[in-house]
């Protein structure tokens, strides 16, 4: 992977936190910078450390997959991409009315942990491409920490609706970044 898909793939893993922070910068009254930051580092560090769990994972069991691993990545991704692509495009029925007016540390990083359940899918699909994953989950880290900020700040006034395209997109990315990694590997 390349420098441009790995940072690619850090904002399409950043999204749904974007979506979610949008939410959450909704639901509050005014939100402040410093608000916004702490919501962005709570993401931000759960983001970073889930592709590594995913990442040990998936690097005890590359030796029995070796010879298709691309596929394995290549798979998990766009099954992730196309997760994303629908929960920015279906209704929001089952979701509480209460739950985003809810902004203490145990409620940011429980939705920081539901959003970055696809960066553990990833990283596990990173283990089998032998990518290096402290690289990735820096960069995921760092998109995660800027797009939660500024998902809180923008939530006043862009509302959820802009959230859900932008998951919308991250799922579009990540199918590409599968796409990108399948290609490099067919074609040695």
């Amino acid at each position: 992977m390349n420098p441009v898909s790995i940072l690619l793939l850090g904002f399409a893993m950043s999204t749904d936190a974007f979506a979610a922070a949008i939410g959450k910068g909704a639901a509050m009254v005014r939100p402040r910078l410093g608000q916004a930051l702490r919501a962005g580092l709570i993401f931000g560090v759960i983001e970073a450390i889930t592709p590594v769990l995913g990442w040990l994972l998936g690097k005890g069991a590359a030796r029995y997959i070796e010879s298709w691993d691309h596929w394995v990545a290549f798979g998990l991704l766009v099954v992730l991409g196309l997760h994303m692509i629908w929960n920015g495009v279906r209704p929001d029925a089952d979701e509480p009315a209460d739950e985003a007016k809810k902004h203490g540390f145990v409620a940011l990083a429980l939705t920081g942990l539901s959003t970055s359940i696809d960066a553990l899918a990833v990283g596990v699909g990173l283990a089998f491409v032998d990518m290096p994953i402290a690289v990735v989950a820096v960069v995921i880290g760092l998109c995660t920490f800027s797009m939660v900020t500024l998902g809180i700040m923008l939530g006043r006034v862009l509302g959820a609706m802009v959230g859900r395209r932008a998951e919308v997109l991250g799922g579009i990315v990540l199918i590409g970044v599968g796409a990108v990694i399948l290609y490099e590997h067919l074609s040695r």
